[in-house]
């Protein structure tokens, strides 16, 4: 029995226990088999290393033969969980909410007999150490937390697969994401437009077109050596002939040949020291009928944004800063204050906690510890993994730190 005294922390015991029984309602074959798994791994004393081991936690009353059957042969009613997932409390910066998506690799290289493996690109440490390893890519969409905490609220996952375009499958899985928001209540008519978070590998002139009919705006971070269009110039009267429809080149490589730039400001950090960053507005990609543009009828379109370039005096470690390039897609607005430039590059820096996220499922949860065969199979404990980071993270404000003597100790932002 928990005894709370606290407002905040009786609304999270109340969330669980509203969770763990949708939760359980989502698991419609073997669920005694899958929910006790779930509950091991979050259970367990230390991180998971062996899914066999699980089968001794306290927590898990059966015997090792049914954890395997149950990842092999149980059911879990996914759309259903997804819509569970969508009604946990939804974190918001200054009002707004962050999504973020990523691409995190679960890596299969001895599994020959385990079909749909993808060649994922891993990054060694040193410079042009990168390899590509088999394994199962997954998309993972998170919200975003502001202050001084790394945690996210997961709200998807889905495995990407051979015959997968990438930006298609990205932009359907955020399209459903944003849908079963507005169903849940988290964003209504009159709030804030979501910014979508993501990293140069994404396509984000695509997102935005495809993604225009919701009320969300794109920051994608883009290569420094990349070549961008103004808006075209005013058509002189008496012009004949077809409309100039790109401007002068901005080229990120040249600052000689760069306009002046809207917005300008320098904001000192503790981490990063010194931040200059400046902006441009209405800048646009100019596009060719290649690619995931081969196929389109009609005329290629000019997605407009705003360009922010972010230049910090220092990185953690030895590492040599260099300039950080962003483009952000507005539904509401052509020109971005300086307020909120600042509030967009640093809303992009805060991306970097979903790869937290990401270390803590693989380090201590062990979503890669499994040696599965059926990428099935693999689905359904990536969601018990959902599920349990979910319930961690619900559980905050139910709990101690209880730190050993050599771990550093931080203060903990409530909730």
């Amino acid at each position: 029995m928990i005894s709370v005294h606290h407002t905040s922390a009786a609304d999270a015991l109340g969330y669980l226990n509203r969770f763990r029984h949708e939760y359980y309602q989502c698991l419609t074959t073997r669920a005694d088999a899958l929910f006790e798994l779930a509950d091991a791994a979050l259970c367990t004393d230390g991180p998971v290393t062996s899914l066999v081991e699980l089968s001794l936690a306290t927590e898990h009353r059966r015997g090792h033969g049914s954890l395997y059957d149950g990842l092999n042969s149980g059911r879990i009613d996914i759309t259903r969980f997804r819509n569970v997932i969508a009604r946990q409390a939804i974190p918001r910066c200054d009002g707004r909410i962050v999504l973020a998506i990523d691409v995190s690799h679960w890596l299969r290289p001895d599994a020959n007999t385990s079909p749909q493996r993808m060649f994922c690109h891993t990054y060694g440490r040193g410079k042009g150490q990168a390899q590509m390893i088999p394994g199962w890519p997954y998309s993972f969409i998170a919200a975003l937390e502001p202050g001084r905490s790394s945690w996210t609220a997961l709200l998807d996952a889905m495995r990407v697969g051979p015959d997968d375009d990438r930006t298609d499958l990205t932009a359907a899985q955020l399209r459903d994401v944003v849908h079963r928001l507005i169903i849940a209540g988290h964003w209504q008519t009159g709030d804030p437009e979501i910014w979508i978070v993501a990293d140069s590998g994404y396509d984000g002139v695509r997102l935005a077109f495809l993604l225009a009919d919701l009320p969300v705006a794109i920051l994608v971070r883009l290569r420094s050596d990349r070549v961008l269009r103004s808006p075209a110039p005013a058509r002189a009267p008496g012009t004949r002939g077809r409309p100039i429809r790109h401007g002068a080149r901005f080229e990120f490589t040249n600052p000689a040949g760069w306009p002046a730039p809207a917005q300008s400001t320098t904001t000192d950090t503790t981490r990063y020291g010194a931040a200059h960053a400046q902006s441009w507005d209405r800048l646009h990609t100019k596009l060719a009928r290649v690619g995931a543009w081969a196929g389109h009828e009609d005329e290629l379109p000019i997605v407009e944004g705003t360009v922010i370039q972010l230049d910090v005096q220092r990185l953690p470690g030895t590492a040599t800063p260099k300039p950080l390039w962003l483009w952000h897609s507005s539904t509401t607005q052509q020109e971005v204050t300086a307020a909120q430039m600042n509030r967009l590059w640093q809303t992009f820096l805060r991306r970097f906690d979903l790869e937290h996220t990401f270390r803590f499922f693989k380090q201590t949860l062990g979503w890669t510890r499994p040696r599965i065969r059926d990428p099935r199979a693999a689905d359904r404990w990536t969601w018990l993994m959902i599920a349990a980071y979910t319930q961690l993270r619900s559980g905050r404000s139910l709990v101690e730190d209880r730190r050993r003597p050599w771990d550093a100790h931080r203060p903990h932002p409530p909730g």
